[in-house]
């Protein structure tokens, strides 16, 4: 995710570019297959990805479509495909849906894209897989990527235990705000609980590891807006909702602060939604949309 705008400025930068040396023509795509399908959609270019830590079993796939001019295509939904390989037919079809980036009105940032589409597939082995995507709309155009999954990600993986982090509150900090969140204005109804207390005191949570100032990929600030947002729909419901930052001391040439080093995060945000029972029911990589997180709470915490 921390790549995604490096990325997206990139093909903005190169649309067009080419060789004017002359190349032989490929031979036609075998009918049905990932390949036949991402160049029969009229602009066949490479999505841009929004996830990548992937393990077998139900995936969140989220990326972006660009032109051949830099411009985004986001009609509402996109036709969505994996399969094994470019020449294989898709094993599994399904649609995705453009979700916002961060709360509409709240979020403000000129330099990321104002939503991604996200698609969730199911797939029990690790390997490589690829993926098409083709949004439904007046532009035709499609896009192609692989997938890398693994054995287990390199994120805390569903049903686990969730680390019992001791992260800094106002009250642990003396209401030291500074210490505690590099957002502006301070979320300061995240800042209630710690992670370790809210395990102890068995209450289901919503913890989100973000640092809005410093985030890489321009995404932490509409995540914690999501999270604030939808903490406001839900906190006489007894959930709770937690920040914590990414590095010491907000300070991001002393590295990755101890509880993000504890949950061995691989990049920045991720989110998660802790149960009663101390496990992770679900976690969100990169941007989330309010209507992601609030769904996600209705299924495994409510």
């Amino acid at each position: 995710m921390r790549a995604l705008l490096a990325v997206l400025a990139l093909a903005v930068l190169t649309a067009g570019c080419g060789s004017p040396a002359k190349r032989s023509e490929p031979s036609a795509p075998k009918a049905g297959s990932l390949e036949a399908l991402w160049k029969s959609s009229g602009q066949a270019v490479a999505l841009i990805p929004g996830t990548n830590d992937y393990s077998a079993g139900d995936l969140r796939i989220s990326f972006l479509v660009v032109d051949n001019r830099g411009r985004v295509i986001d009609p509402p939904t996109a036709r969505f495909w994996i399969g094994r390989s470019l020449s294989a037919k898709p094993f599994q079809k399904t649609l995705a849906r453009l979700e916002p980036v961060g709360v509409p009105g709240v979020s403000k940032s000129s330099d990321m894209p104002p939503a991604l589409y996200v698609a969730h597939v199911h797939v029990d082995q690790p390997g490589t897989y690829y993926v098409v995507g083709r949004p439904i709309g007046a532009v035709a155009i499609g896009g192609v990527r692989d997938l890398v999954v693994k054995d287990r990600s390199a994120s805390p993986p569903i049903d686990s235990r969730a680390f019992a982090s001791r992260t800094p509150t106002l009250t642990s900090t003396g209401g030291k705000i500074r210490q505690l969140t590099t957002r502006v204005p301070p979320d300061r109804g995240l800042l209630r609980y710690s992670i370790a207390e809210s395990l102890a005191a068995h209450a289901p949570f919503v913890v989100t590891f973000a640092t809005p100032r410093y985030c890489e990929s321009r995404m932490c600030g509409p995540v914690v807006d999501v999270v604030d947002h939808v903490r406001r729909r839900f906190e006489r419901a007894g959930i709770r909702f937690i920040h914590v930052e990414i590095y010491k001391d907000n300070d991001p040439r002393k590295g990755q602060n101890q509880w993000v080093r504890q949950w061995r995060l691989p990049s920045e945000p991720w989110t998660f939604l802790v149960g009663r029972d101390g496990r992770i029911k679900a976690k969100f990589e990169g941007a989330v949309s309010p209507g992601e997180v609030d769904g996600a709470i209705r299924r495994f915490l409510r």
